[in-house]
């Protein structure tokens, strides 16, 4: 078994080093160890560098930052570490045996470490309802096979509940391995902002997810203030061969031009989850019945509608519309899947340019864009524009200063259309796994 540790961080620097330094006898066993920081502002990266295996940078929030880990590991099993969490010494051997007896994923036990005299109490409810529901805390070091992790699309892209959501997830697939050893994890949050307060708070969080209010909500009601929000709608067009990326099917026969674009899809969504700025939608061409689409939609929650009819200035308009018609006041971010140079950090950089900005573009080198952003409704975009020609770039700039919108432009990125395009970005996939 290669095990790789996923370490989410965030102004940790008081204590990472003994926490990381726990983990010396796991990486000497063979186990890779990742941190991935969320923009410290401390000297927590500094610590962590001669400690880990690799020291990678997300845009705050666990969801992003495990995703990015998970991404970059080089394992088939993978466990996520709450920097304030302590696993057992044989932490790498019981999981293993939990995997060869059967179990795709699982969790420990839990005992917090703190002042208050019923913290023992509430790890062990903590312990007996995960038990019961099958439902585990970041707080137990969940760990799950990789191709399982991959197969449900990863942490969603919530400000929190992205460890219960998970969960919920996995277990609809495989229960989960409940082991009795136990991780040690800080009380801190008992001891800070006091034990009954906390216990009541934690209550009312898990009861109103459970009656169905969203994580993103949750966030806003008590005090959680994510990095510049944005729902994003992301263009799909099925894996369906002789369809779907026509332009290479002269290198790759159809059947492998519709493998890519599976690939695109999946790697695109993976990006955009990763990103957690928000809801996600998944809008499919021709329609959402695809087998594809269909798993996408089960096994990793995603929302998924119908493209509307027209050229893709109509389609976007319609997906654009109906955002704004539910959520008036979040910004909204439409990308394609043709991209797939596109990082967590480019959207998270569009989401925060619409702050100030009505709109915000990512060029494409072709002369398109590989992404637009918009803060409000502004449908002149999407008319009278050549799709598919190098002049759509230049033509949406005029729409906008038509429009009377301000925008704001990130670096050109390039897309796959092409045969050119595709070994490029097979060079660039071997060059990165060396």
């Amino acid at each position: 078994m290669r095990l790789a540790i996923v370490v989410p961080v965030l102004d940790e620097a008081a204590t990472l080093a003994v926490r990381l330094q726990a983990l010396g006898p796991l990486r000497a066993r063979g186990a890779q160890v990742l941190v991935v920081d969320g923009g410290s502002a401390d000297a927590t990266v500094a610590i962590a560098q001669p400690l880990v295996d690799q020291v990678l940078q997300a845009p705050r929030g666990r969801a992003s930052q495990l995703n990015a880990g998970a991404a970059a590991a080089r394992a088939d099993v993978l466990l996520f570490l709450h920097a304030d969490t302590r696993l057992p010494a044989d932490a790498d051997r019981l999981i293993e045996q939990a995997l060869r007896g059967g179990h795709r994923w699982g969790r420990f036990d839990v005992r917090i470490e703190g002042r208050h005299a019923l913290l023992s109490l509430v790890a062990g409810l903590m312990n007996l309802r995960s038990r019961l529901t099958g439902i585990a805390t970041g707080d137990q070091a969940v760990f799950v096979q990789r191709r399982l992790f991959a197969s449900v699309g990863g942490f969603a892209a919530v400000p929190l509940m992205e460890d219960i959501d998970l969960s919920q997830r996995l277990k609809a697939i495989a229960a989960p391995a409940c082991l009795r050893e136990r991780v040690t994890t800080s009380g801190r949050r008992w001891d800070q902002h006091g034990f009954w307060r906390t216990v009541l708070l934690m209550w009312r969080l898990r009861a109103a997810y459970a009656l169905g209010t969203d994580a993103h909500t949750l966030a806003l009601r008590y005090g959680y203030r994510p990095r510049a929000p944005a729902a994003v709608a992301i263009m799909a067009k099925a894996p369906v061969a002789g369809l779907a990326k026509t332009r290479l099917m002269s290198l790759l026969g159809a059947a492998g031009a519709a493998r890519a674009q599976r690939g695109f899809v999946l790697q695109t969504l993976s990006t955009v989850r990763a990103a957690s700025t928000g809801a996600v939608t998944l809008w499919c061409a021709p329609d959402a019945s695809h087998r594809f689409f269909r798993a996408l939609s089960d096994r990793c929650g995603v929302h998924a509608l119908v493209q509307a009819d027209g050229d893709l200035g109509h389609r976007m308009a319609s997906a654009m519309t109906h955002h704004f018609n539910r959520t008036p006041h979040t910004p909204l971010l439409i990308v394609g899947t043709d991209c797939p140079v596109l990082t967590p950090d480019h959207l998270q950089q569009a989401a925060d340019a619409l702050q100030t900005c009505d709109a915000v573009l990512i060029p494409a080198v072709d002369g398109g864009y590989v992404l637009i952003g918009l803060r409000r409704p502004v449908p002149e975009v999407f008319t009278e524009v050549g799709w598919s020609t190098p002049q759509v770039m230049a033509q949406t700039r005029e729409r906008l200063h038509l429009a009377g919108a301000s925008w704001y432009e990130l670096p050109a990125l390039w897309d796959v259309d092409e045969p050119a395009d595709w070994r490029r970005w097979q060079d660039l996939q071997r060059s990165n796994n060396h």
